[in-house]
């Protein structure tokens, strides 16, 4: 894919080089950091040089592409005329998550986001697994797997007609909906339960409701279609209705729609009946908002200057123990006679802080516990609750680790670590306090 769009590029600009081009890869903004992380190294390992790549967050990257547009062509309801103080809610349907953050415009044009991002994977592909769960119950759940697993092309084609079908309807379709069924689905229904797929119908619950016409087209009603929406829709609706109830989102008038799924009819009319009093703004062109805005923030990443933090993160530390305030079973003796408390859940920033990008949130000094040590590794944890303790507590994840250098020798020296999680990824950096060397550093998030 990397060749292909080089490739391309220097067909439409002569003499482009490598070096000329910064590429901008998106990821759904509720993927964890291990995620991220390893879209990143996929990338690498594809030829694209680590600082020639940004991450930009789905949502994020088609909100600042309907700041640069007008979204809805009659009047001027559109992001860009919002004034400054002005939220909304960005909710990107995609094929596979359902992303949705809510922002404020600020100052000049930029945007911070004021309630973490959130979603689940209730996006389109919810709605195929539906219809693929129907003809699973109509032909036989043997045949349909045998038909994927044999007949992958029929299979794909079975679904990229579904894909029309599902966006055309609507909440007042009311004509049956046709789609052809595979012969090679119908012969496996045949083989494996002996039966007529047209004779086997009927018996189904779905009997009055679905038939088969001459050449394998099947003539579903509206509602049955309808009913593969259901999942997927109230899974949306619910968590936007919940957004919407939080302190945070208090003013939010519009919902802005972006993303493929969007473009479906029905979500579309789901959401303006269920939130009648917003605004609810689809922009032209929404599946290509999030590939579009990605351009504009490979140009300008600081136009998103806050973000809410997720999880609470911070590294494993051990602390001097001190009986009246550290759990027992967390005490160790060790060769110099020294009680220590380990697991402590050092805190750098937590679950719902606001984040400035590419400020310091906070940093703390660490000295070694051995004379001799010549590095450190910090393990690095996460967790939602705001006041974790240990990090053993439940609910608490190692998420990666970086490794510090120490320089001299001592129990006396310190090193500085800095966190920095404003941006779409976590930066590490450390400052040994002795010479002053100050060290970007990486973050292993798949240990």
């Amino acid at each position: 894919m990397k060749d292909g769009m080089t490739e391309m590029s220097n067909n439409q600009v002569a003499g482009l080089k490598p070096d000329d081009v910064h590429w901008v890869l998106t990821v759904p903004a509720i993927w964890n950091d291990s995620a991220k992380h390893f879209m990143r190294l996929a990338a690498e390992k594809a030829g694209i040089s680590a600082d020639k790549l940004t991450l930009s967050l789905e949502p994020e990257a088609a909100s600042l592409y309907c700041t640069h547009i007008t979204v809805q062509k009659s009047g001027d309801t559109h992001i860009s005329k919002f004034k400054t103080g002005k939220k909304y809610l960005v909710l990107d349907a995609g094929g596979g998550t359902i992303d949705i953050t809510v922002h404020e415009v600020c100052e000049r044009g930029t945007l911070k986001e004021i309630h973490k991002a959130s979603g689940g994977y209730w996006g389109g592909t919810k709605v195929d697994e539906a219809f693929i769960e129907f003809l699973s119950e109509i032909t036989d759940v043997k045949a349909m797997k045998r038909f994927k697993d044999e007949n992958m092309e029929d299979y794909i084609d079975l679904l990229r007609e579904f894909e029309i079908k599902k966006r055309a309807i609507d909440t007042n379709t009311s004509s049956k909906v046709t789609i052809k069924v595979p012969l090679s689905l119908s012969d496996l229904s045949k083989e494996i339960t002996g039966i007529l797929l047209q004779d086997k119908l009927p018996t189904t619950r779905y009997g009055k409701q679905v038939s088969l016409a001459a050449g394998g087209k099947s003539r579903l009603d509206a509602d049955v279609m309808r009913t593969f929406f259901n999942t997927s829709m109230s899974n949306i609706i619910d968590h936007v209705s919940g957004l919407l109830q939080t302190a945070d989102c208090s003013g939010v008038e519009t919902i802005l729609m972006v993303g493929g799924y969007s473009e479906s009819s029905l979500l579309q009319e789901t959401m303006k009946k269920r939130f009648s009093k917003l605004c609810i703004i689809v922009p032209p062109d929404a599946g290509l908002a999030v590939l579009k805005g990605a351009v504009i923030y490979g140009h300008c990443p600081t136009a998103i200057i806050e973000r809410v933090s997720k999880c609470t993160y911070g590294i494993s530390i051990t602390e001097m123990y001190d009986d009246k305030r550290h759990n027992m079973w967390h005490r160790k003796v060790y060769e110099d006679g020294s009680a220590r408390c380990v697991d402590v859940f050092s805190i750098f920033v937590r679950a719902g802080d606001k984040l400035v990008a590419g400020e310091t949130q906070n940093e703390k000094t660490y000295r070694p516990i051995n004379a001799g040590q010549v590095s450190a590794e910090l393990p690095i944890f996460a967790t939602t609750d705001p006041n974790p303790r240990y990090t053993t507590d439940i609910g608490t994840k190692k998420i990666g680790s970086v490794n510090v250098p120490l320089s001299g020798r001592g129990t006396d020296r310190s090193v500085v670590v800095r966190m920095i999680f404003g941006g779409t990824e976590i930066t590490v950096e450390c400052e040994e306090k002795t010479t002053g060397k100050i060290t970007r550093l990486n973050v292993d998030f798949l240990m």
